[in-house]
């Protein structure tokens, strides 16, 4: 099922954080309505029956880096 990912940069050295842009996952799925794989045909009330309505819950990581934030590594800190 398609989803969107949350990704938030944690750099370790500074201790900042940096969200990046949401990013939509887009699965292969006939089943889901969101999918380019999801048939044009299928329409409701089959649809709505047969088919994923909802996107999945956002994908969430939050990778710990053990180096200076972009700004801070710019500004000399190493």
């Amino acid at each position: 099922m398609c989803c969107w990912r949350h990704v938030r940069n944690v750099y370790l050295r500074c201790g900042h954080a940096f969200n990046l842009p949401d990013e939509l996952i887009v699965c292969d799925s006939s089943r889901c309505r969101f999918s380019p794989n999801h048939p044009a045909s299928c329409l409701p009330p089959t649809c709505k029956q047969t088919c994923s309505q909802y996107r999945q819950y956002p994908q969430q990581y939050s990778p710990n880096i053990n180096r200076f934030c972009p700004g801070c590594e710019q500004a000399g800190h190493r």
